[in-house]
């Protein structure tokens, strides 16, 4: 049987080579050749380290307002959701916008999009799925090229409505995995929006993430992270509050994990500079 223990990585981006994030951390994700970017959220932008934590880049702070979750494609195509500008943002590695879905600074009609999105990703189709889960409780389902194929969801807290689907996941069942936080649930549907089932052995999911093994990692907003596979078995569960190295201050955000098995978390709502490496042992 497979263990899950890790040992943190202190103070990792923070090095002679490094560099202090400068602001609040909503999300992490990692590329094809280990490149790790950071949300931050006010000042505005994506920071890029290497796997090492050695500052590369900074980008987007003349286009992202409040940018919220990453998603990375296997062309490494990076998708960020910005809660304040009613966006999601298609970049390159380098910050060139290769398409927008959404206009920039308006409001989408009620139940369509968007209204303070939160996630994108793309399904192995090309298909798009978005969790619109700040100002409105949907998920939108897009062709590859932008144009909406169908929504579904509502407020409430019976099958398929939401109280803020704050992320989600397409895994390779195809089926679409939202994180309903304040119902502290992780719904699952098919592609047509079709409810198939609820995981409810969870608090306040934040982020969710599922590896190349199908696990999924799931941060959760009382300080602990939880791993379950595919049928939703709990396979391991850790986190403790605290100020040290390895716990968490405010809630667990954001969570990735690299082609090593090591993880990436971030902390909101209120700390600065807490992106945490965990590395598998």
């Amino acid at each position: 049987m497979a263990t899950y223990k890790y040992r943190v990585i202190e103070e990792w981006g923070r090095g002679s080579e490094g560099r202090e994030i400068g602001g609040v951390v909503p999300d992490v994700a990692v590329d094809s050749q280990g490149r790790v970017y950071v949300t931050r959220r006010d000042p505005a932008a994506i920071l890029v380290y290497d796997s090492g934590g050695r500052f590369l880049t900074v980008w987007g702070d003349d286009i992202l307002t409040n940018p919220h979750s990453l998603w990375i494609d296997p062309a490494d195509q990076i998708y960020c959701a910005d809660v304040d500008d009613h966006t999601v943002r298609i970049f390159s590695t380098g910050g060139e916008v290769l398409q927008t879905l959404g206009t920039p600074d308006q409001i989408g009609t009620p139940g369509l999009p968007f209204n303070r999105p939160t996630k994108a990703m793309a399904a192995p189709s090309g298909e798009i799925f978005v969790s619109d889960g700040y100002g409105q409780h949907r998920v939108h389902r897009f062709s590859p090229d932008g144009e909406r194929i169908l929504s579904w969801g509502e407020e409430g807290t019976g099958p398929g409505q939401f109280a803020l689907p704050h992320d989600l996941w397409v895994d390779r069942r195809n089926r679409v995995l939202v994180t309903d936080r304040t119902n502290h649930r992780i719904q699952l549907f098919d592609f047509d929006g079709n409810f198939l089932e609820a995981w409810t052995d969870i608090r306040s999911p934040n982020d969710i993430h599922i590896d190349a093994d199908d696990i999924v990692y799931v941060a959760e907003a009382p300080h602990r992270i939880s791993l379950f596979n595919l049928d939703g078995v709990l396979l391991s569960r850790w986190g403790d509050e605290g100020t040290a190295p390895g716990q968490f201050i405010d809630a667990p955000h954001g969570i990735c994990v690299d082609s090593h098995g090591d993880i990436y978390i971030t902390e909101v709502p209120w700390q600065p500079n807490r992106l945490q490496k965990f590395t598998r042992i």
